[in-house]
């Protein structure tokens, strides 16, 4: 054999790429989405505690649900767009309780260092609100492209695209006239 390649080897590298690629994308997607929902919860979690006096977790707890739809509309139109859209009821369903679950990650970080250790000056507040949202967006990640947002298996994306191939435009039949739509 000579040095040509056979396409053998070439093939499964090829696939690891693309996969790579794949999810490069949608963790550039997933951050950019995240860095939005990120200003938000930073600027209503600020903007509450000047405003009304309350205590920092509650604060917190009004930031984070804000953030949590932001990030719903931007994950479902923009990061996971091309995503199974069958069962939205299931899909909100799932991502109201892992986003629950990243809230209290997040908002148990701020908890713990206000209330256990008094460190609740807002540089300290913000401080540990932005490590708790780090812990929460790692959870977040997982769980969203685990059990939320999850791909068409493959056959299913396959039939639908072979079905939508085999449509044939309507035709009249000989000697009727063509419908007007």
């Amino acid at each position: 054999m000579g040095s040509g390649s056979t396409g053998l080897r070439d093939k499964p590298h090829g696939s690891v790429r693309r996969q790579f690629d794949q999810l490069t994308r949608e963790i550039a997607k997933f951050g950019a989405v995240g860095g939005a929902g990120l200003l938000v919860n930073l600027l209503v979690f600020n903007l509450v505690r000047s405003v009304t006096g309350l205590q920092v977790v509650r604060a917190s707890v009004i930031a984070t649900i804000v953030a949590i739809i932001c990030n719903y509309i931007g994950f479902r139109y923009f990061t996971y767009r091309d995503r199974d859209k069958s069962g939205r009821t299931k899909e909100l369903t799932l991502f109201l309780l892992f986003s629950a679950v990243g809230l209290v990650i997040e908002n148990g970080v701020l908890y713990v260092a206000t209330y256990s250790f008094g460190w609740d000056s807002p540089l300290q507040s913000n401080i540990f609100k932005f490590l708790g949202i780090g812990l929460a967006t790692l959870f977040r990640f997982w769980s969203y492209r685990t059990w939320v947002f999850r791909t068409l298996p493959a056959r299913e994306a396959i039939a639908s695209a072979e079905s939508f191939l085999e449509e044939e435009p309507e035709r009249p039949r000989p000697g009727s006239s063509p419908r007007i739509r």
